[in-house]
């Protein structure tokens, strides 16, 4: 019933592909994690126009434990071969990681349990792309220093 729906209505969250922009134009390395089952996932993924964006997707199901656990996202950062300290993560429901929070199906005062290090409610939110452009100085000045 899911894939039905979804295969004929699915938006994109607002400002979705102007963040897949920014983070394709930095060379950033890329996962989506899911509790989605696999067939639900991959139709997202495809109707959304990402299949080629997401360099691995981590299903729930592939861990021992699934998302709210960290597991799923420990798992993408194993395969990415990146460090926890140099990700960001867009999550709509409680994660048990560090997340950038989205308002996108669950209530702000369910997201603020999971000390989110922003709330946004898409990707169009002034609040993201402040942190972004900061996230761009930082990185700017670092490589210049080194």
């Amino acid at each position: 019933m899911f894939r039905r729906f979804a295969s004929e209505n699915l938006p994109p969250i607002k400002a979705l592909y102007k963040l897949t922009k920014w983070i394709e134009d930095r060379g950033l390395k890329r996962a989506a994690v899911t509790n989605a089952p696999k067939l639900n996932a991959e139709l997202m993924i495809s109707k959304l126009g990402l299949k080629d964006f997401f360099d691995v997707v981590i299903l729930g199901s592939d861990c021992e434990r699934a998302k709210l656990y960290p597991d799923p996202y420990l798992k993408a950062l194993e395969v990415l071969k990146v460090s926890k300290d140099h990700t960001f993560v867009c999550e709509d429901s409680v994660s048990g990681m560090t997340v950038v929070g989205l308002t996108t199906r669950n209530p702000e005062s369910v997201l603020m349990e999971a000390n989110p290090t922003i709330l946004i409610k898409d990707y169009e939110d002034p609040k993201l792309w402040e942190a972004l452009e900061e996230l761009d100085k930082r990185i700017g000045s670092s490589k210049t220093s080194a």
